[in-house]
């Protein structure tokens, strides 16, 4: 076994002069700028989760709410000149960040790990509170994608009229939406428009999670109840759209069945059924509420939402697609799977679950190996009723490898002997290695799991800092279901 190291996440520079090993293991590299050490330092995945939740606190927490996401930095490899940036999906990751701290606590009992599901749980919730009463609200339930505080710049300043109508010339399914972002009633938030659903999947992968393992007061179940009527409420009332304060559907939030038949929607139509499902069957777990399950039905037996899931993606074999559709689809499985407790219902989600992950098994990808791992129960659809114990240790060893160096320092694989390119018909730069698997993940940049570990090339200069939440839920979560011991 062998491992290629690059770049400046390992070396001061890639023209290696000469190599010297010790007896321990240790590795010097003498480089055209100077010499590098690649030392062994024994480190369980506890004290790494340990390390990146300490990082999280530290450097990526954005507003008082806590937002968790990226920042920048002001010199390559350094944590000096901290900026922070608000994203198109602070809900999403930060819904994501919630949810391991979910597992966190119920693997560990530990109240930090409480404390941070509750404070991530209560910023993603602010997000469907924060539109209502300004000059330009939604309908009750929409929930933003973002905050910034009106102390700082207006972002409409950038994101504005003509700025959209310049977007709208390259992509004709551009929204317009004037302004993008109102100010909330209070005067103290701009609240970002045009929601899209992989919002919506983290919400209510978040909210399935923290009433599930978290929520033990009354206060605190009635809280998450509350959350999720309001959004699934919203979507219930809008022929399962998410409509904006121009009263109009937002580009991605719509689920109804006439607009994913026809027009530029059909190829989002298997994804956007799973999605309006899982958040109708989690809606009716956490609440209670007949009618959530009562519209769950109506869409299965009257309008073939589940028959829409055989073929869950629209894809040309490994590597081809949308890999963002692949995050937000095993999220929604979870809850999904979790919540079905029809035979004949429940034999079509598997199905569509194991031809899913026929497409991610050979991504080493550890959130979709113990999602699937967690779900499978031996049922018909995959060539085994196993777990299959590769998919199991596929999972921890891209955890044992998970770099601790977030930077996004450039990684060049494409020159490599032992590499099979895919196709150029369907991705350029991209393929993997002999092995049939993608290189590992510490020979590629990862800053969430919707990246594409097809890709030879890619990374930057060090000037971004990623967070650690693309280990920590994958982490806690194998943890909860026993596919980690330490």
């Amino acid at each position: 076994h062998w491992n290629y190291r690059r770049s400046r996440r390992w070396v001061p520079d890639d023209d290696v002069k000469g190599i010297a090993v010790q007896s321990n293991g240790n590795a010097w590299f003498a480089t055209a700028k100077g010499v590098g050490l690649l030392e062994r330092i024994p480190m369980t995945l506890a004290q790494k989760a340990k390390y990146f939740e300490d990082e999280i606190d530290k450097y990526h927490r954005r507003t008082p709410y806590g937002y968790v996401l990226g920042v920048s930095v002001s010199e390559p490899g350094k944590k000096t000149g901290i900026t922070q940036h608000d994203s198109d999906n602070d809900g999403l990751w930060t819904s994501m960040y919630g949810a391991g701290e979910c597992f966190a606590y119920a693997a560990t009992k530990d109240p930090l790990a409480k404390k941070r599901a509750n404070d991530a749980f209560k910023a993603v919730a602010f997000l469907s509170e924060v539109p209502q009463g300004g000059m330009h609200s939604p309908p009750p339930g929409f929930p933003a994608r973002s905050i910034l505080p009106v102390s700082g710049r207006n972002p409409n300043d950038h994101d504005n009229e003509a700025h959209d109508r310049k977007n709208q010339e390259k992509d004709p399914f551009w929204k317009v939406l004037v302004p993008r972002w109102p100010v909330s009633a209070d005067g103290q938030w701009y609240w970002k428009t045009d929601t899209s659903s992989d919002e919506l999947d983290g919400h209510y992968f978040l909210y399935s999670c923290y009433h599930d393992f978290v929520a033990e007061t009354p206060e605190e179940k009635q809280y998450v109840k509350d959350v999720v009527k309001r959004i699934t409420d919203h979507l219930i009332e809008h022929d399962y759209q998410l409509i904006d304060h121009d009263g109009k559907p937002t580009r991605w939030g719509r689920f109804n069945r006439e607009v994913l038949e026809h027009g530029h929607m059909i190829a989002a139509r298997p994804l956007n059924c799973l999605s309006i499902l899982s958040y109708l069957r989690t809606a009716h777990h956490v609440t209670g509420d007949q009618i959530y399950l009562d519209h769950y039905h109506k869409l299965i037996k009257e309008q073939g939402y589940a028959a829409n899931m055989f073929i869950p993606k629209w894809a040309l074999g490994y590597g081809t697609g949308n890999q963002s559709d692949d995050e937000m689809a095993f999220m929604n499985y979870y809850n999904l799977l979790r919540y079905e407790d029809d035979p004949e219902i429940l034999r079509i989600y598997h199905y569509s679950l194991a031809w899913y992950f026929s497409l991610e098994r050979t991504e080493r990808n550890p959130l979709f190996n113990y999602i699937f791992a967690s779900l499978w129960k031996g049922t018909s659809g995959y060539p085994t009723r196993e777990v299959p114990q590769w998919s199991l240790q596929d999972g921890a060893d891209t955890l044992v490898s998970y770099p601790l160096d977030r930077f996004d320092w450039d990684v060049k694989n494409s020159h490599r002997l032992d590499i099979v390119p895919l196709k150029d018909m369907w991705w350029k730069n991209s393929g993997y290695l002999v092995d049939g698997k993608v290189t590992p993940i510490d020979e590629r940049f990862v800053g969430h799991w919707n990246h594409n570990p097809w890709r030879f090339d890619e990374g930057g200069e060090g000037k971004s800092l990623a967070d650690g939440n693309s280990f920590l839920l994958p982490y806690y979560m194998g943890l909860y279901y026993g596919f980690i011991k330490e």
